[in-house]
Order: structure tokens, then sequence, then C-alpha cells
């Protein structure tokens, strides 16, 4: 595989119509039909197709024919069969889904796709108002609830103050970082632990946990290759700068060695459940995620979104959120209650001296809620960059005096 070459999103839109291998396909034709899309309409009536949001610079469009997108919905029955949801025909299996319900959407698409007498599914908008996100679960009353990871701490929150009065048999959390505070109040609401379910738009399921929660590698469907920047392959143990992947059953629009920035940890155990797969030990979100701020010993240092979540993942908040402005970082605190601001913002300032960077003034806020994308997703770390000579560069003066801001 190594020897092949990788495949970038830009490449795969720039080469759209060539790589497409149904010569009826045309970039422009499909763009109109995303445009006009309603509901579940196919493409020339025998091409689903999903775009990806573009939230790291460029959308990709992907197109299945019927038995890509069969393989597509069996990798997300998968992950259900493994958390011991199995939809039977003796047996209905009432499904409620909590993430986005623009057409495009891949969750959107396959909850359509899904939605049958004996698997009923209840959708809801993950940027509509959480009270009315709260009003549709109570009345549909979902055996199993999937969710955006970032969503299901708050609907636990909701739960554990009696609001949500729902009784899910397992809850799954995909498209975001699942947190260590996110499983914690998961397990305190329903008491139970959630499964992770890792997909994207372009691979449908890549990993899904196990009844041990293991998050094991769909590799008779992807394969996955955890690199380097030099796209050199990491050890197990070791965290990749991206993802490399080989989906297996597209033909329609292959990808091969299609490059996803991903930072992944593969992990040299087995597991005790039996399955056959590779194990995941860690999802740690995107390269986008990660900031550069100055260094103490001059030039720049990444910090990775892990340190932002040691440090406020127990704050007394709903959500919350750390944005790179040109004069610094502002921190957002959604739903808080009693945080010492100026204490947070000082250990935040210390934990990044630790980490070896200048610390950029700091700026808290306490808001109502943390905005969420048009799709319902919540970005915990946004990072901010100019470009300087073609470089990624710093969009403040590493000279500021630290100063901290606390807002209520």
């Amino acid at each position: 595989m190594s020897e092949l070459p990788v495949f970038t999103k830009r490449q795969l839109m720039d080469s759209f119509d060539d790589v497409v291998t149904d010569r009826d396909v045309h970039r422009a034709d499909v763009e109109r039909h995303l445009a006009a899309l309603a509901g579940d309409d196919r493409f020339l009536d025998r091409y689903w197709v999903s775009r990806t949001a573009g939230t790291t610079g460029h959308p990709g469009i992907f197109l299945s024919d019927r038995q890509e997108w069969g393989t597509i919905i069996g990798s997300y029955s998968r992950a259900q069969e493994w958390a011991g949801i199995e939809a039977k025909l003796t047996r209905r299996t009432r499904l409620g889904i909590v993430s986005s319900k623009v057409p495009w959407h891949q969750s959107a698409r396959v909850a359509m796709s899904v939605d049958t007498p004996f698997v009923p599914v209840g959708r809801f908008d993950g940027a509509q108002p959480i009270a009315e996100i709260v009003d549709g679960l109570n009345a549909w009353q979902p055996e199993n609830l999937v969710v955006y990871a970032s969503m299901s701490r708050v609907l636990a929150d909701e739960q554990l103050a009696g609001r949500l009065k729902i009784s899910p048999r397992a809850v799954m959390c995909s498209s975001e970082v699942l947190t260590d505070e996110a499983i914690a109040r998961v397990q305190r609401a329903w008491g139970s632990r959630p499964f992770n379910v890792y997909a994207a738009t372009e691979t449908a399921g890549i990993a899904s946990e196990c009844a041990r929660h293991r998050l094991h590698l769909f590799e008779d469907l992807v394969i996955p290759e955890v690199v380097d920047e030099q796209n050199r392959p990491v050890p197990p143990g070791t965290t990749g700068a991206k993802l490399l992947v080989t989906v297996l059953f597209s033909r329609t629009q292959p990808l091969i060695r299609y490059e996803m920035s991903d930072r992944l940890r593969l992990s040299a155990e087995s597991c005790e459940c039996g399955l056959p797969f590779g194990l995941l030990d860690a999802i740690e979100g995107r390269a986008e995620d990660t900031l550069s701020l100055p260094a103490a010993r001059g030039g720049t240092i990444a910090i990775h979104p892990v340190l932002f979540h040691r440090a406020l993942e127990t704050v007394p908040a709903r959500e919350w959120q750390v944005i790179q402005e040109d004069n610094g970082l502002r921190i957002l605190l959604g739903h808080a209650r009693g945080v010492a601001t100026a204490e947070l913002a000082d250990q935040i300032a210390r934990d990044l001296r630790e980490a070896g960077a200048i610390p950029p003034p700091i700026r808290i806020e306490l808001v109502d809620a943390v905005p969420r994308t048009a799709l319902g997703k919540l970005r915990l770390v946004v990072a901010k960059r100019i470009r300087t000579s073609g470089h990624a560069a710093l969009a403040y003066d590493p000279a500021t005096p630290i100063r901290h801001l606390a807002e209520k």
C-alpha cells in the first residue's frame, strides 16, 4: 500500500468527473441535485449522495449505488448489534437519533433509509433548542439513543435534572470526541456506559465498541493506515498525525489511501470478546483542532486539545468551547454554575506554560449555550491561523502581556 500515492479531498473534488466510474455523473449536476435535495431522493434515480460539512476547508461529495449504500447501512447496523441492540422480524426496535436533519448529511440519509416498521426512527435536529429535543424524546421514548458525543452530555444533564424521562437500552455516540466526563454523565443518567462509534461520510463505519467497550476496526470494510506527517506508518501506542483509508466496497467513487485529518492511536492488544478485528486505543480528534502557540524556547509549539479537556471537562458547565482569536483565547462555558473564571484562566495559563507555550490572553465567557454548527455539532477547539508566505502563522502577537478577563 505504501507505494501508492496519497489522495486528498481537494484532489478528489478537483478531479471528480474523472474519479467517478459512471460517465453519466458530473460534479455540476450532482451539486445541483444536492442544492435541491429535500428528502431521500437519489441522483439519476440510482445514487445516494452525501456531502461533508467542509469544516476542514473543502467539502466533499460522495455517491453510493444500491449495493454500496446497503453496505453503509450494514456498517451502522453492526455497531448497533455490538451494542446489544438488534432488530428482528419479530421485534421492533424504536430508534431515536439526535444529529442533523440537513438532507445531504449522511446521518440524515441513513436515518431516512432505516426508518421502517421494524426500526421506526424518531429524528431530532441537534441544532434546535434543547427543550424541543427533550420534549420530542419524551414523546418518542427510544429504545436506542444515537447522538453526537457532545449532545450525550447535554441530554444526560437533562435526564439527571428530571426534564428528560427516557430509558434507552443503549446510548451510542458518534461524530465528535467522546470525553471521559461525557461518559461519566451518561453512566449517571442511564446506568450504563455509552458506546463509541467512529464513522465518516467518506467511509461510513470505521470502528465501533464491543460489549467490553473496546473500539474494533471494521477491517473487512476499510483498510486504515495511521501515519505521521510524511505518510509513514506509526506503531501501535503512538498517535498518528492523520489517517489514510482505503474503502473496500466503494466502486462508484474509489477511495484508495484517502487522507483524513483524524488523529488516532492503534492498540497492539487483542480483545477477550472474540471479534477478529484490530483495536483502536484512542480517537484524539482532528489535526485542525490542534492550536499553534508561541513556544517559550522560541518558535511555535502544538497544543493538543487534551490539555483543554483536562482543564474544562470537570468544570460545572454543560458544555465548553475554546476559540483562538487574533488577540488570544476565548473560552465559552455554557450553562455554567459557580465557576471561578479568574482562577480557571490562571489554571489554563499554568497548564500552557508547563506544556512549553507562552500563554496568550485568556478570556472566559459564561453563556446560556455554546453555539453549534448548522449540523448541530459542537467544535470543542476552534483554531485560527493566518497564512504568511505559504506557511501557517499565529494570528496574534506573542509579546502581548497576559491578562485574564472574566465575563458574566
